[in-house]
């Protein structure tokens, strides 16, 4: 079954190809790219486009930020029992990573903590906990990184027991209240650095405890951490986020961490690194193990100082990966067969479905697929031999699934999330009532238009524009990710100049041509739809390809279609 066709739609004025830049150094199709992105030519284009680090703001304008560095210090003067408590998922692992490297700097051995995702679940859980308190010593004080926001009756129990609790966090906070806590450092508690994921928190928090108190600590040598956890959460790739990963990543093919530089020699990294080869190569191994219920393995790669010992996690978290996408595939492909018998794209308004069979550790990234796929909000249930499932979910644009979720929670056991991106818990029986009452919020929220699927492209240019030069100016709007998205462009009556090769996962490359001018170019996943005859119009992002040390600029296919429709 394919989804709606997508409706081209250009985003903003069309770009003119002649004329001259507002300045030398900037040519006409970048400002045309950064007037896309709402910044207006003139303010602080520079900064902008080449960010530097002593444009970091002040780490105080975070909520709790003065009382968490206060309770950290009186830990490290009375040398206390800390505990880091943290996500299975890259930006729990990377943020405990970091708190351990900071406190570690101050002279603190932390222990550290990490739950697994089936039989505890996300967050501060009481069965995690119990094991945690099993695991080591009773600690002085826990701190919680990437969770712990709404864990009101854990934290109740951990003061009952002695426990002081910093939470440094970015999920979105209850309306009901906070945890009882020492201090609760997210920026979502404020109005300041909204976008951060946790391990930018916690880059925040180690300036904050450094402006304080010096140490022998240098925060640029883990910002490539930062760069991994914020592609790999996708947050918004805006403000100082822009600044974090543009410097992670510059750092991050001569990283000081040998689990990040084992993970890209496994990865076939080539001393270059960009959002895609996080987001495609590091971050999925990294999940990974916390798909595969031994998240403890995705941190020991990224805190051991032992390079044959990383190298050997890197290719554990590897195997993992292969494991992962067995599984992922095939609930794909039962997820399909089963929306096959009753689901209507031009009808439904939401994708709801479960069973058994399926792995709780793989479930979100078939609903990303799905969600893309249909462009439907989607939520993909594994459910337990005792009825109660566990589902992810992502969402389109101007639908919040943190909103739905609250709209909905008379029909779940427990949910909460990003907008995005989210998680519930529900019970069998009740998974058609969810499915109607979260197609009525998403018909109830948005217009038919809201719900069409939309390619929005930002240029139309020809193959005679595409160079490396091309190239370098368009690379100084990296990092592309959430709120600055990777530029999409169309180019009218291509041909081809041979037959599409088929490599594995349907994934087609091919030569295409237009007029004298030639593109070698790749649509991943195309070998699934059905193409037109060319002569077509294509939608595509652009990539470097670097292939035994020659740089090539390689189109990524986002849609085909026949040319001149």
């Amino acid at each position: 079954m394919r989804a709606l066709p997508f409706r081209w739609i250009p985003r903003g004025e069309p770009f003119q190809k002649q004329g001259n830049g507002s300045r030398d150094e900037f040519p006409p199709i970048l400002e045309h790219l950064i007037r896309q992105r709402g910044l207006p030519i003139g303010v602080d284009l520079e900064g902008y486009l080449r960010p530097r680090l002593r444009d970091l703001a002040d780490p105080f304008l975070i909520p709790d930020m003065k009382p968490a560095v206060e309770r950290l210090l009186q830990a490290i003067d009375r040398n206390e029992k800390v505990c880091i408590y943290g996500d299975y998922d890259v930006d729990g692992v990377t943020s405990i990573t970091l708190m351990r490297a900071i406190l570690r700097a101050y002279g603190l051995e932390p222990r550290h903590f990490i739950p697994r995702r089936g039989p505890e679940g996300y967050g501060l859980s009481i069965a995690a906990l119990k094991r945690c308190m099993q695991e080591g010593p009773k600690p002085d004080l826990l701190i919680t990184v990437d969770c712990g926001t709404v864990s009101i009756n854990e934290v109740a129990e951990l003061r009952a027991e002695g426990i002081d609790v910093v939470i440094v966090d970015h999920h979105e906070p209850m309306a009901e209240g906070r945890p009882d806590c020492c201090a609760l450092v997210n920026p979502k508690c404020g109005s300041e650095f909204t976008y951060l994921c946790a391990a930018g928190v916690v880059f925040k928090l180690g300036h904050a405890l450094l402006k304080t108190r010096s140490a022998n600590l240098d925060l640029k040598e883990l910002m490539d951490l930062v760069a991994v956890a914020t592609i790999a959460d996708i947050v918004p790739m805006i403000g100082e986020n822009r600044l974090l990963v543009r410097h992670g990543l510059k750092h991050l093919p001569s990283t000081l961490n040998p689990g990040l530089r084992a993970l890209q020699e496994v990865t076939g990294m080539n001393g270059h690194a960009t959002s895609m080869d996080v987001g495609f190569r590091i971050g999925p191994r990294l999940n990974a193990a916390g798909r595969m219920d031994v998240p403890e393995d995705a941190l020991a790669t990224l805190t051991t100082d032992c390079r044959r010992l990383a190298f050997d996690l890197a290719q554990k978290l590897d195997h993992y990966n292969k494991e992962r996408q067995t599984h992922e595939n095939l609930i794909r492909r039962e997820a399909i067969d089963l929306l096959n018998r009753d689901f209507v794209p031009s009808r439904d308004a939401v994708i709801v479905i479960g069973s058994r069979s399926w792995h709780h550790g793989v479930v979100g990234i078939v609903a990303s697929r799905l969600m893309r796929q249909y462009h439907k909000p989607t939520f993909v249930i594994a459910i337990d031999e005792d009825g109660i499932g566990k589902g992810s979910g992502r969402s389109i644009e101007g639908i919040s699934l943190v909103d739905a979720i609250r709209a909905c929670d008379d029909h779940l056991i427990a949910g909460g999330g990003h907008a995005m991106a989210a998680g519930l818990s529900i019970r069998e029986g009740n998974l058609d009532h969810f499915r109607k009452r979260f197609s009525e919020y998403v018909l109830q929220n948005t217009s038919e238009e809201q719900r069409q699927p939309k390619l929005m492209y930002d240029a139309e240019i020809t193959f005679d524009q595409l160079s490396l030069e091309f190239l370098a100016s368009y690379d100084l709007l990296q990092p592309f990710g959430n709120g600055n998205p990777q530029p999409v462009f169309v180019a009218r009556r291509v041909g081809l100049s041979r037959s599409p090769l088929h490599m594995k996962n349907n994934h087609l490359r091919f030569m295409l041509r237009q007029g004298y001018h030639e593109q070698d170019a790749v649509y991943f996943g195309g070998g699934e739809h059905p193409l037109p005859d060319p002569p077509w119009d294509i939608a595509f992002t652009i990539d470097r390809n670097t292939f035994r040390g020659r740089t090539t600029l390689q189109l990524i296919i986002q849609d085909v279609r026949a040319a001149g429709r």
